[in-house]
């Protein structure tokens, strides 16, 4: 069964300028990925974090994971 990151992220203009968040919470994905790309684990986020559980953070990377497919990322360039 498939994730419905809408259930779980939303984009409001009233919260961190309309950034999106775990429902519920000031929690931006954008702190999620980069805490991640920091080498945070899964563990270490929800202790940090207990306002959220492990299928926000699924939510987080299916979130993701339709930007991209959507084409809603930053083109990278070449590296020669």
């Amino acid at each position: 069964m498939e994730l419905n990151w809408r259930n779980h992220i939303h984009s409001d203009t009233e919260v961190l300028l309309g950034k999106p968040v775990i429902k519920g919470t000031r929690i931006s994905v954008e702190l999620i990925l980069e805490l991640c790309a920091s080498g945070w684990t899964n563990e270490m986020i929800l202790k940090s974090y207990p306002p959220i559980n492990e299928v926000d953070l699924r939510a987080v990377f299916a979130y993701l994971q339709d930007c991209v497919r959507e084409e809603l990322y930053f083109p990278l360039s070449k590296v020669a």
